[in-house]
C-alpha cells in the first residue's frame, strides 16, 4: 500500500462517516478487513508513521486550544483524530499547527478531537482477518519527547500569542489580548 492509498482509505471512510469519529473508526476497520493482512499492516505503518510526526510541542499546544486542555491521553488521541481528517488538514497542521484555524470547517470538542478508536482500526482488522495479535510494524518508536521547543499549555496568554488564528476562532471567547 502506498501513501495515495492510505489517505484514499482515510478520506472515503471519514466522508462516509459524515465526519462521525466513531463512524468513522467502524467504516474504517469494515474497510480494512476487506484488504489481506499485509495490506492492513502496510495501513498500520503509514498510520503509525504520521502519528510519531504529529509528536511536537507545537501540535499539542494546538490541541489544547482547541480542546481547552490536552493531557497525554488527550494528545494522543488527538493525532489519531488529525489522521483521519485527511491528508490536506494532517499536513497543514503539522507544518503550520496555527493553520487548524483554517483547515477545519467546523469542531466541536464534544465530539471533534478524540480518534482513539482510529488509532486501534488496523489492529483490530488485522486480528479480524487472522484471528491474530498484529506483529511489531518494525518502524522506529515514537520519540520520548515531543519534537521542538516546550511550553505552558496552561498559560493562555502563551497560547493566545503562539495560535493568533485558532485562538481567536477557538479560544473558547477568552479574550487576553
Amino acid at each position: 500500500m502506498d501513501e495515495t492509498e492510505f489517505w484514499e482509505i482515510v478520506d472515503r471512510t471519514r466522508e462516509a462517516a459524515d465526519g462521525d469519529p466513531e463512524d468513522h473508526a467502524d467504516l474504517l476497520v469494515e474497510r480494512l478487513a476487506q484488504l489481506d493482512p499485509d495490506s492492513v499492516l502496510d495501513f498500520a505503518r503509514h498510520f503509525e508513521a504520521r502519528y510519531n510526526r504529529a509528536y511536537t510541542w507545537d501540535l499539542w499546544g494546538a490541541a489544547a486550544v482547541l480542546l481547552d486542555g490536552a493531557s497525554d491521553d488527550v494528545f494522543d488521541y488527538f493525532r489519531c483524530w488529525l489522521i483521519g481528517q485527511g491528508r490536506e488538514v494532517f499536513e497543514g497542521a503539522v507544518h503550520e499547527p496555527d493553520a487548524l484555524a483554517e483547515l477545519l470547517d467546523e469542531f466541536d470538542p464534544e465530539i471533534d478531537g478524540d480518534g482513539e478508536d482510529l488509532g486501534y482500526a488496523a489492529d483490530e482488522a488485522y486480528e479480524r482477518l487472522t484471528g491474530a495479535v498484529a506483529p511489531e510494524l518494525g518502524i522506529p518508536p515514537q520519540p520520548a519527547e515531543p519534537a521542538g521547543t516546550p511550553f505552558d499549555f496552561d498559560d493562555e496568554e502563551t497560547l493566545a500569542e503562539r495560535f493568533p488564528r485558532l485562538w481567536e476562532r477557538f479560544g473558547d471567547g477568552r479574550d487576553l489580548l
